[in-house]
């Protein structure tokens, strides 16, 4: 018999392996741990079946877990259960039958143009603008934004390199500020490697240290503390859709897999329009 820790620590050893991103290992180390806690030292991958983790799942409700947490608790061991099926040591994966709690359907709340442009063209550092420009102005991630390296540019064509979600990589183009904010960091900025966004000692940011920088500029433009680096990536594909980008062109610039993912911009810029008409549109008063 196989103990489900060391299950799992075969499967996480094999998403190593196979380039999985380390954020993805490590929730998947987390959700498996957490079956595991629940279930015990002596649980097996072998015997591991549908009513015990339907009782860990009514543990994770019990806990008021979020239901996007539980999604990814699920995908986790539906993931294992699968390798477990590969690797010759079950003969089904009763985790598929497992339900899968719906997410809330919130739209994200967007900064305007007029906020964004506050925020962006305060007094800054040479080094803060270029993050905030190439955060706003290319829909990046805040890890995509911390992990571009010098040759990852095209200066004389103004292309980005970005590598994505799932080693995926991808070209975003920017544009003329995003350019004019780069050349001038470029001069003065001083690194010990090929990173391109460094710090103090000359090594690269990491991600706490953007999302420290974007909440302080959101806090001093507009006096939002809320404001995060994924909120620009949201902005950016707000405004390209409200002036009137392609979704499927967006999608590409984002990285999406999924059209349907790209799609929830769509609702933010109906609910802005919807406003709109209700405030202007002399038929929405007799509504």
């Amino acid at each position: 018999m196989i103990s489900l820790d060391e299950a799992a620590e075969q499967y996480l050893t094999s998403l190593t392996r196979a380039n999985a991103s380390p954020k993805t290992i490590e929730t998947y180390q987390i959700a498996l741990a957490d079956l595991s806690a629940h279930l015990g030292a002596e649980a097996t991958i072998e015997n591991l079946d549908l009513l015990q983790l339907r009782g860990w799942l009514a543990d994770l409700y019990g806990r008021k877990q979020h239901a996007a947490t539980m999604r990814k608790k699920i995908a986790a061991v539906r993931s294992l259960l699968q390798f477990a099926l590969k690797m010759g040591w079950r003969k089904n994966n009763p985790a598929k039958l497992l339900f899968t709690p719906k997410l809330p359907k919130t739209l994200p709340a967007v900064p305007t143009e007029e906020q964004m442009v506050a925020v962006i063209e305060q007094e800054q550092p040479e080094r803060d603008h270029a993050i905030l420009e190439f955060l706003y102005g290319c829909g990046l991630r805040v890890s995509e934004c911390v992990g571009l390296n010098l040759e990852d540019l095209d200066r004389d064509e103004r292309w980005l390199r970005v590598r994505g979600k799932g080693r995926k990589e991808r070209q975003v183009p920017y544009a003329t500020k995003a350019a004019e904010a780069l050349d001038r960091y470029l001069t003065v900025r001083q690194a010990k490697d090929n990173a391109l966004f460094v710090n103090r000692r000359g090594t690269r940011l990491t991600v706490r240290s953007v999302q420290l920088l974007v909440k302080k500029y959101g806090l001093l433009a507009n006096g939002d503390s809320s404001l995060h680096p994924h909120t620009l990536r949201h902005a950016y594909a707000t405004h390209l859709l409200s002036d009137g980008a392609d979704l499927r062109a967006i999608q590409e610039l984002l990285g999406h897999a999924q059209l349907s993912t790209t799609q929830r911009y769509t609702q933010v810029s109906l609910k802005d329009l919807m406003t709109v008409y209700d405030k202007s549109h002399p038929k929405a008063k007799l509504r």
